[in-house]
């Protein structure tokens, strides 16, 4: 399969699917080697990815940090020479619908957002919000793979409408 074909976020979405069969199949032992086979390949993927890097050096990296499937290896395998806020702020440019980062707790691996966009109509409805977190955990997904989870709060409400119209009359004064 050529990288051209990889689709880093379904490969990780297929992995994922894999190992919750496995799971709900209640047969612990085979769950338990399909967790263990992908932390041994990872370890070992990872150290070869290491040893590439170091040999390309900064300036051949840094050429290939455009390529998404790339700089997602590099973000899985801790290579990656940019820093988690670069990282995730780099994918929050690619998300359709603009979000303002409000912080990243590295504990639990929760990314806090607003949107920034503000609706016209007035409709918070919840498949949109639905809609565009999915679109940030994607977005997220490989530049940033340290983020588990991403709250998206609302909008927050535009300014009261200030309405400014013409002086009243002044009262008519007494002869």
């Amino acid at each position: 399969m050529s990288a051209a074909v990889i689709d880093a976020r379904e490969a990780g979405r297929r992995v994922e699917e894999v190992l919750d069969r496995l799971a709900a199949s209640g047969d612990r032992q085979a769950c338990a080697a399909a967790e263990e086979l992908v932390r041994v390949l990872m370890d070992f993927y990872g150290a070869g990815l290491a040893r590439i890097v170091e040999r390309l050096g900064a300036g051949a990296l840094t050429r290939m940090l455009g390529d998404d499937l790339v700089a997602g290896l590099l973000a899985l395998h801790d290579l990656h020479p940019d820093d988690v806020g670069t990282r995730i702020a780099r994918a929050l440019e690619s998300v359709p619908e603009p979000v303002e980062l409000i912080g990243f707790d590295e504990d639990t691996g929760t990314l806090r957002l607003r949107s920034a966009a503000r609706p016209a109509t007035g409709c918070g409805c919840a498949g949109s919000a639905d809609a565009a977190r999915q679109s940030v955990e994607d977005a997220v997904a490989c530049l940033a793979p340290e983020v588990t989870a991403v709250e998206l709060a609302p909008a927050a409400p535009a300014p009261a409408l200030l309405q400014i119209g013409t002086r009243p009359p002044a009262p008519a004064r007494a002869r």
